[in-house]
């Protein structure tokens, strides 16, 4: 089940549960997508894979325990930021953006 984390890591904006915006690695860091192009040049610094779209939850209960009301799977409220600087986001994008994601 994803997170669905609240915040981009980097800039620290706001990506609530339906935002459109929101990108995720395959170990749900989470970024906006301002900051996937900008700065971190479609690299996760933590794990060095790439970021696609993050899904949006549908609101409604579609099917029995599902959706995102609070009885069944709601988003964090638990904002991360990320750990690296922004010296060594740069050195691994600079290592890393211009190789295939299958590749890395």
């Amino acid at each position: 089940m994803l997170e669905l984390r609240p915040n981009c890591e980097w800039c620290d904006r706001d990506l609530p549960p339906d935002s459109p915006h929101a990108m995720i690695c395959s170990y749900e860091c989470t970024y906006c997508e301002d900051c996937v192009r900008d700065v971190l040049h479609d690299v996760c610094p933590t794990c060095g894979g790439n970021l696609v779209r993050r899904p949006i939850r549908p609101l409604e209960e579609w099917r029995p325990g599902s959706g995102l009301g609070r009885r069944h799977h709601p988003p964090s409220t638990q904002r991360r930021h990320s750990r690296w600087s922004a010296e060594e986001v740069a050195a691994l994008s600079q290592r890393l953006h211009a190789v295939a994601p299958a590749n890395r």
